[in-house]
């Protein structure tokens, strides 16, 4: 299945004009560590398969989707034989739209999706990956344009999921949630065109309107982290692509992506990505 794999990384040739791939599997292989730009969502059609993310070992049932975010380390470390969609997405195909940006949101952490989440998306994901299969082998010049859809309406569907389970945790109505939409989409496209800077808990709530105390609160009940997480988890995204330079060192790198300190750079991206800054960077120099 892993067609270019040099160290950890994998390079994931799209066909001509396309930038996803599906692959229909039937191969009862181990695949090591490897990490990729694609996003990439897994749905066993038959018997089930194990995908272990950073170090969460995901035993995935028939008909259960796992989708994991572009830049994770993840591995199939058993042979099991069966049947399993895989299919990889070009990741800035889809975060290169800022209409969905908050969208992608929803995506930041491995998601399995069973019917203990919600029946409603379970069904919809099934669904979703069972067209693609079907429309990835027509030559229709909309087939691809329907593929995108389908991709963009599931991962429509998982944050608004995520935004009524907030709802329901904050015993909002429909008008605070848009309140808390909005200003919290404020906060987090600050975040992300200052995540390089020194960012105070004072900004952040003058940001979104509210008091330090009620928006460090709400902040993190509404996106399930703390402002300082999310500050972190986007500093980390930042240094996943400048780690790829070979012009820049790892102190470079760190405070390029905004962390005070290389130790504070370590630990950070090491709980996140669980490997050293070092480690992530040789991966990659090694393709």
């Amino acid at each position: 299945m892993i067609k270019h794999l040099s160290g950890d990384f994998e390079t994931v040739e799209y066909d001509s004009k396309r930038s996803f791939l599906l692959y229909d599997n039937h191969e009862s292989e181990t695949y090591p560590f490897h990490w990729h730009d694609a996003i990439e969502i897994i749905m066993p059609l038959e018997n089930h398969y194990i995908v272990t993310v950073g170090e969460i070992d995901y035993d995935i049932p028939v008909h259960d989707v796992l989708i994991i975010p572009s830049g994770e380390l993840h591995r199939m470390p058993h042979l099991i034989p069966g049947r399993r969609l895989i299919f990889q997405c070009d990741s800035s195909v889809l975060s290169g739209v800022a209409a969905i940006e908050s969208v992608m949101r929803g995506i930041s952490a491995p998601l399995l999706i069973n019917k203990e989440m919600s029946k409603e998306l379970h069904s919809l994901a099934k669904k979703t990956l069972l067209d693609i299969l079907s429309l990835n082998n027509k030559k229709s010049e909309l087939a691809d344009v329907k593929i995108y859809i389908a991709v963009v309406n599931l991962l429509t569907a998982v944050r608004e999921n995520q935004l009524e389970k907030s709802k329901q945790l904050l015993d909002l109505d429909d008008i605070k949630l848009d309140e808390y939409s909005e200003k919290f989409n404020a906060v987090m496209k600050y975040i992300d065109a200052n995540y390089m800077y020194d960012i105070s808990l004072d900004r952040l709530a003058d940001v979104a309107g509210y008091s330090k105390y009620h928006f460090s609160r709400i902040f993190k009940q509404y996106n399930s982290m703390s402002y300082l997480q999310y500050i972190n988890a986007r500093r980390t995204k930042a240094a996943e692509h400048l780690l790829l330079d070979p012009n820049l060192s790892i102190t470079d790198v760190a405070m390029q992506a905004g962390f005070k300190s290389l130790t504070t750079f370590n630990r950070i991206f090491k709980e996140i990505k669980h490997c050293t800054p070092t480690d992530f960077k040789k991966l990659f120099s090694a393709h």
